[in-house]
């Protein structure tokens, strides 16, 4: 409505003070909003910075609120604001192109005055009517619209909630409309709530003004919670109104005479449903952050979850014409039942628990209304069929989903909880039954029951995501359930429970990964090229030489490679040398550091995008001056590479050489120097038997019988020793009959294995045999890239973020190894080979189990749903620009049913914006962004994935939100802190009942102020607890006895300690198996009251100095690390008389303090192999070491500046095998008198020593 039409221009009044008008002040509003618009999106050549842009949309809004509030006021004050803020407009509409803008305007006056004004004058108007209640009501949507534009810029967090107050403000002030216009006075009933709207007016004023005061202040502290936690208190407050309203719409004005009335009743089927999803789903975010979970709120959320599935449906295609706005207004009276049960929790009225019941009571009487009366006849459609290729991998993963939804505690899963359960107890009684033979024998039928588990899949998924969930929740999934449990009765009748095979046989036996390992552990062949290859490299021309070894994969050119490399004349020969896999890595600086780390000795692994040197070509190549060395280059794919990576090699007529291994001819002729390249053939039919009996046998002979069959196959396998070996995997797992090894015969092609999609043929012939909980196992592995190392604790990680279900992970292992699919190193380390990684890429891709994006390409609309999304990047750049992963607009159907979300590799240095959500991932199982910064937005959003299992990532936050009580089925939560400050863990941590893994990278606190907890809270299922810290006052045994089961525990005691701190309770772990203990500073202790659990087998120490004879008393000790402390006041260690440790294995001890260290006394370590001495600083070392160290491996030494010598009785250890001292010049005539002592003893050169400085 336009105000004061009748003072166009000016009104004149005393002492030139004159009141600009209200439609000129209007016109005014409106150009300075498109102005600031314009200037946003950087539509207006200006020389302003963003700080200043956002500053002048702050002011336009300043503007604009006084406007709307306070421009009918008629006083000297208001006059003069008036007319500056006219004045302010014509400046910038008018001001010269070039010029400095805000040079020219005081603007900080103006604000300054309206903030005054504003803050000064209570907004009221007592004897305000309905006809000034439209005005302003509109003034305030225009001022919400302005508001939501700016949010982006200025307030990114409430973009979103502000639209939905500018919807639910839009239609009020539409229904006002109609009764100041006089249209709905043949609605008595409708009564008009005048001082309600009154109220409702002035606190969006308050919260208006609130919102703009503290973004003045955002350059000290904006306080983003409070102002998200006002809006959504007054939303809550608003909504009800708004319901009230709609409901009174829908069941009173249908058949209105008025037009007027008619255009607006015509608008309610399209505007109402999109009001009502968003007010519920901003409740369902309200309760999350204010309500503690109950039975309660369970149910509310329940009824929310169904009223948004059919929200979220395009009602008028579902649902009955004429049925439209019954079911509307049915809707609306149940969510405002829902706001009115809301506000008596918050108000903490005790309901009645029939009220409670209610809700659930009116969720079956609507499903049975929809079905029977309001929903449209339901069309006969064509059912789904299957879209993938692998059956049992399919089963085994659903199986695995059905089980999780199964015991969920989601409130979206309680709607469909008893389906599920049927389902997949039919589903796990059908693969019972089909076997691999039974899907061969019955492919029909197998083929229909794949087809309706896929059905039930999808009816499920839609329902929870809400993808068109009203007609699978009330039609199909109850059909499908009916459909699967006929098929079940069909399949048993037809499948005899004996025949029935659930999954291949297991390995025979476990593999010993610890063992001597190497790439390809039992070598067949090529004696005459390992020859050649050695003289090649010991003599010949005093220049570099390059020997290329050229074949096709799974030739064993690797294998070759470390033969020679290994050899032991080969280690005699050079005093340096490195290996360096290249694979098609591009990034030459990265490949030169990893050459340069074995060089200087260095065996730790490095940060590929943090520790490589910018002079690492220059460095290498003055550490290789001099010397003669080795370098193999493995599997390289490009000319420019190897350019890049052979320039730092010196040439010193040393005799130096570099091995290299290629697929590509053409790469071995542009590295030749001297040599030709060695071509390698493939192995003899009599080669290929041997290492095909070894593979199988071992060490014994092929009976007779199997001897002529297995020759067989062995030639077939076509002499490539990657098919033998994968062969000999797949016959190693059966029974030793030769009609079973007949059948492998036959499924190997009879022609010679000339490309790689042969060998891959091989690979899936593996695959087949390996159990059904081990094959997605193994195609999880495409997540690595080509010749990565992969470590045990990541493959565990791996699997735990994939929700595989399995054995352990120990056993997974073992029988891929038994597979020949993973080759085995030392360290727990492990590799896979190129063409089965390519394998498992390709499987991944073709089951859609997971999707790869390395750029800006996301899944299609169009494409497979696939289970997973991995984020590949080395490259810094705004992600939500580029993954629309992340953009819930783009409406990609695949990501709303994505199982699993993960960045590799992406840069650290991103911080993902407000045009970024999670809240869409809503089936998500595991989401890891750890390398990406989550504003709080996000992390209020992922309080919504109540599915996460699985949850790693990188936060500013110093709390995580109450929101994250929603995740009840978390068991996996890791947090880093990215400006490396401790985590408060709030009282809401204790309700996460199925944790078992809890990390946070820079520590964790509980609150201080919680100082007493419910006896009922524990963690039960907790196993891991990483970077606890301890402030001093908690009661450490009653936290401690809240996590029964915990095995894993890392503690940190801080310098903020009080001084009279007790040593923690840790004797109440009874399941602990590892701890990590540090204190800073160190020893604050008197004394230890208390001991550690003897279940104990890992110990590590910082800061904390315990006798001997304590730590002995820890009957499973396997591993002990003390570290920065002082023994016995720095004096001498007197180790107690008959110390035993009896299954101790590894001792580490750093920088402790103590002069001697005495071990005369039989101090015995009866199963140690390894002991590492770093940086002590005694001087004498009594020890018997035959006796103390009997078992002995490996002895390193760093550092010990006063030990004069080693003592010589190391050299009596029949077992020892390596010493290594590294900045401790004076230890290397010991050292050497050692070895020399061994070999004189042994005859043999079996002591290994090395020295660094």
């Amino acid at each position: 409505m336009e105000r004061g039409k009748e003072n166009e221009g000016q009104t004149k009044g005393e002492d030139n003070k004159s009141l600009v008008s209200s439609v000129v002040l209007r016109d005014d509003i409106v150009n300075l909003v498109d102005f600031t618009e314009r200037l946003k999106n950087w539509r207006v050549q200006t020389s302003l910075d963003m700080d200043e842009v956002m500053m002048l949309t702050s002011m336009s809004l300043f503007c604009h609120l006084y406007y709307s509030f306070f421009s009918e006021s008629c006083n000297d004050e208001m006059c003069c604001i008036s007319n500056e803020i006219h004045d302010f407009v014509q400046s910038i509409m008018f001001h010269p192109i070039g010029q400095d803008l805000l040079a020219s305007i005081n603007y900080p006056d103006l604000m300054e005055n309206i903030i005054s004004y504003i803050s000064s004058h209570s907004y009221a108007e007592p004897t305000m009517t309905e006809d000034r209640l439209v005005e302003i009501l509109d003034a305030i949507v225009m001022f919400l619209q302005h508001l939501h534009k700016c949010s982006e810029l200025i307030f990114p967090s409430i973009t979103n909630p502000s639209e939905l107050l500018q919807n639910v403000f839009g239609n009020l002030r539409d229904f006002c409309r109609l009764k100041v216009n006089g249209c709905l006075h043949e609605y008595e009933t409708i009564k008009f709530g005048l001082p309600h709207l009154q109220l409702i007016v002035e606190r969006v004023r308050h919260f208006c003004f609130t919102l703009l005061y503290c973004r003045l202040d955002i350059y000290n502290k904006f306080d983003v919670s409070l102002v998200n936690s006002n809006l959504a208190n007054l939303l809550v407050e608003v909504i009800p109104v708004s319901l009230e309203v709609m409901h009174l719409c829908c069941t009173n004005l249908e058949g209105s005479k008025s037009e007027e009335v008619g255009r607006f009743f015509k608008q309610l089927p399209e505007a109402s449903p999109d009001i009502l999803r968003e007010s519920l789903i901003h409740l369902q975010e309200h309760m999350l952050n204010t309500l503690t979970r109950s039975a309660s709120t369970c149910n509310i959320h329940v009824m929310i979850e169904f009223l948004l599935i059919i929200l979220t449906d395009a009602l008028k295609d579902v649902i009955r014409h004429d049925k439209l706005l019954v079911l509307l207004a049915r809707v609306i009276q149940l969510a405002k039942e829902v706001f009115v049960f809301l506000r008596n929790l918050e108000e903490n009225m005790n309901e009645a628990s029939g009220s409670n019941l209610n809700l659930l009571e009116n969720i079956e009487l609507l499903k049975v209304d929809l079905k029977n009366d309001f929903l449209k006849a339901r069309a006969d459609s064509s059912p789904l069929r299957f879209p993938m290729s692998d059956g049992p991998l399919f089963m085994t993963l659903l199986l695995t989903d059905l089980k999780d939804l199964a015991y969920s505690n989601a409130y979206s899963v309680s709607l469909i909880k008893e389906e599920i359960k049927q389902v997949k107890q039919d589903l796990e009684i059908i693969r019972s039954l089909f076997g691999y033979a039974e899907q061969e024998l019955h492919k029909d039928l197998w083929t229909r029951v794949l087809d309706l588990a896929h059905e039930a899949q999808h009816a499920i998924n839609s329902i929870l995501v809400r993808d068109h969930g009203l007609l699978q929740l009330i039609f199909i999934l109850p059909d499908t359930v009916e459909k699967i449990k006929l098929v079940k009765k069909e399949v048993q009748e037809k499948i005899s429970k004996r025949s029935g095979i659930i999954v291949a046989n297991a390995p025979n036996k476990l593999v010993e990964r610890n063992s001597s390992s190497t790439v390809g552990k039992i070598i067949v062949g090529f004696e005459e090229e390992t020859e050649w290859i050695i003289r090649k490299l010991t003599s010949g021309p005093a220049e570099i030489d390059v020997i290329s070894i050229v074949g096709m994969p799974g030739l064993g050119k690797t294998t070759l490679a470390y033969r020679v490399y290994n050899h032991k004349s080969i280690v005699d020969h050079f005093d340096i040398c490195a290996w360096c896999t290249v694979d098609q890595e591009r990034n030459e600086k990265k490949l030169l550091q990893k050459i340069f780390n074995q060089v200087i000795g260095l065996k730790e692994r490095f940060n590929e995008d943090h520790d490589i040197d910018d002079d690492v070509a220059d460095k290498l190549r003055k550490r290789l001056c001099g010397k003669r060395y080795l370098i193999v280059l493995d599997d390289m794919w490009g000319t420019a590479t190897l350019d890049e990576l052979m320039r730092p090699f010196p040439e010193f007529h040393k005799g130096s050489r570099v091995i290299l291994t290629s697929r590509k001819k053409e790469v071995a002729l542009h590295g030749k120097c001297h040599s030709d390249p060695l071509y390698l053939r493939l192995l003899r039919s009599e080669e290929s038997w041997e290492l095909l009996e070894k593979r199988v046998f071992g060490e014994e002979r092929c009976p007779d019988e199997l001897k002529d069959v297995g020759e067989k196959i062995a030639r077939r396998c076509g002499g490539l020793p990657l098919v033998v070996d994968l062969i000999g995997g797949v016959i190693s797992k059966k029974e030793k009959k030769e009609a079973l090894w007949a059948e492998v015969l036959n499924d190997l092609s009879s022609s010679i294995f000339k490309d790689e999609e042969e060998v891959v043929n091989v690979i899936q012939l593996s695959y087949e045999h390996l159990s059904d909980d081990v094959k997605p196992c193994l195609v999880c592995l495409a997540t690595y890239p080509k010749d990565k190392d992969i470590r045990m604790s990541e493959l565990k990680d791996l699997w735990m973020f994939q929700g595989l279900e399995m054995k352990s992970a120990d056993e997974v292992v073992d029988e891929l190894i038994s597979s020949s699919l993973v080759i085995p190193f030392d360290d727990s380390i492990f590799k896979i080979h190129d063409l089965v990684h390519d394998f498992c890429d390709i499987k991944c891709r073709k089951e859609k189990l997971l999707h790869f994006i390395g750029g800006s390409k996301a899944p299609s609309s169009s494409d497979l749903m696939p289970r997973g999304i991995v984020l590949y990047n080395k490259y810094e750049f705004p992600l939500d620009e580029y993954f629309t992963v992340f953009d819930p607009e783009q409406k990609i159907p695949s990501v709303k049913h994505l199982l699993s979300l993960k960045d590799f590799g992406v840069t650290t240095s991103v911080c993902l914006s407000y045009k970024s959500h999670l809240k869409h991932f809503r089936l998500l199982k595991s989401l890891d962004l750890c390398s990406l910064i989550l504003p709080e937005s996000l992390l209020n959003e992922i309080g919504m994935l109540v599915h996460l299992k699985y949850l790693k990532i990188r936060m500013k936050a110093k709390v995580l939100p109450p929101s994250f009580s929603n995740l009840c089925n978390l068991e996996t939560l890791m947090v880093n802190e990215w400006d490396m400050s401790c985590i408060m863990l709030s009282p809401w941590f204790w309700s996460l009942a199925k944790l078992r893994v809890v990390e946070m990278t820079w520590g964790a606190v509980f609150d201080p102020v919680i100082t007493v907890l419910d006896e009922d809270l524990r963690l039960e299922n907790l196993t891991t607890l990483r970077n606890l810290y301890l402030l001093g006052s908690e009661d450490t045994e009653d936290i401690f006895k809240r996590f029964p089961n915990l095995k894993i525990l890392q503690v940190r005691i801080s310098k903020q300690i009080p001084e009279n701190i007790c040593f923690p309770r840790l004797d109440v772990l009874n399941e602990l198996e590892q701890l990590i203990f540090s204190v800073f500073p160190p020893n604050p202790f008197a004394e230890c009251t208390h001991g550690f659990p003897l279940s104990l087998k890992i110990l590590k120490l910082k800061g904390l100095a315990l006798t001997s004879d304590t730590l002995s008393r820890l009957p499973n000790l396997e591993e002990l690390s003390l570290e920065q402390a002082t023994i016995e006041e720095g004096k001498e260690w007197n180790m107690e008389d008959h110390v035993a440790f009896q299954n101790l294995k590894s001792l580490k001890l750093s920088r402790l303090i103590f002069s001697k260290w005495n071990m005369e006394d039989h101090v015995i370590f009866q199963d140690l192999k390894y002991l590492e001495l770093e940086y002590l600083n005694f001087s004498e070392w009594k020890v018997d070491a035959e006796k103390s160290f009997p078992v002995l491996e490996k002895l390193f030494i760093c550092g010990c500046d006063a030990l004069m010598e080693i003592p010589d009785s190391f050299g009596d250890i029949a077992s020892l095998k390596f010493i290594n001292v590294w900045f401790s010049l004076q230890l290397t005539e010991s050292m050497f008198e050692i070895k020399n002592y061994v070999e004189n003893m042994t005859g043999e050169d079996k002591l290994h020593v090395e020295f660094y400085f």
